[in-house]
């Protein structure tokens, strides 16, 4: 789609997936790389010590883009990794933050192990990946937004109808498919978000960026959206829980 989303990708598949951390971080990040993604620390020194071990402990490494877009100066991407041949199997999304010269910036991510049962019988990572519609990007952002604000922040489920598809197709392995699935869910766990922080879209994708609560546990999220016709039809999220302040080695989560 642009230089961009190519520069994102290379840092996972030349950077982590091949082991060249070292080159990739140089060639891809600008002059600085703040980072969200609590265990790793800010700068390109704190990304090559991250993944200096990590690569160590997960010698051998299978990482699939699934879903990929820009928004302006941001990017948004969903991973599949395999570690270690099957040993460890996660999915991931990411939104980074570029400068002018196309380079990262900032790096927000969620990170969680592929759940072995689902309640839909679908995966976290399968549905469509087609980039349609640029031309309702907006449109479809502003749907998003309103749905985030109105149902998940302001807690008013009965207006659920009017943004997500009576079919909605659930990827969220603690959700059935279906509109009312989602809602019953949201109301039973007291899921709810508590500050929207960014809403990047690109045709019929749109990601949410946003903290949240989810059974009285504070949690970070990354929701991705697809929308068709004016209605939310499928839904993917990845998510983790907020942990204490002294756990994180930056600024943290957002």
């Amino acid at each position: 789609m642009g230089q961009r989303l190519d520069n994102a990708k290379a840092i996972y598949l030349e950077g982590i997936r091949d082991g060249n951390f070292v080159d990739a971080i140089n060639s891809y990040a600008g002059q600085r790389y703040t980072q969200h993604s609590t265990p790793v620390r800010d700068g390109r020194e704190g990304f090559i010590a991250f993944f200096e071990d990590f690569t160590t402990r997960n010698p051998i490494r299978d990482i699939q883009i699934l879903r990929g877009f820009e928004d302006g100066h941001y990017v948004f991407i969903q991973a599949l990794q395999k570690l270690n041949n099957g040993e460890f199997t996660y999915v991931t999304a990411d939104i980074f933050d570029t400068d002018d010269d196309a380079k990262l910036i900032e790096h927000w991510d969620m990170i969680a192990e592929v759940e072995p049962t689902s309640v839909s019988g679908r995966t976290p990572f399968d549905g469509r990946t087609d980039v349609t519609d640029l031309d309702k990007t907006e449109i479809n952002k502003r749907l998003v937004f309103d749905f985030a604000t109105n149902v998940l922040v302001g807690g008013d489920h009965a207006q659920a109808a009017e943004y997500l598809h009576a079919d909605l197709a659930q990827h969220d392995a603690r959700i059935a498919d279906g509109r009312d699935s989602f809602a019953d869910y949201a109301r039973a766990h007291s899921l709810w978000y508590t500050e929207v922080h960014n809403t990047i879209g690109s045709g019929n994708f749109v990601a949410v960026l946003a903290a949240s609560e989810l059974d009285g546990v504070a949690i970070a999220v990354i929701d991705l959206y697809r929308v068709e016709n004016g209605l939310i039809v499928e839904h993917w999220a990845v998510s983790e829980e907020i942990t204490p302040e002294a756990t994180w080695v930056n600024s943290g989560k957002f």
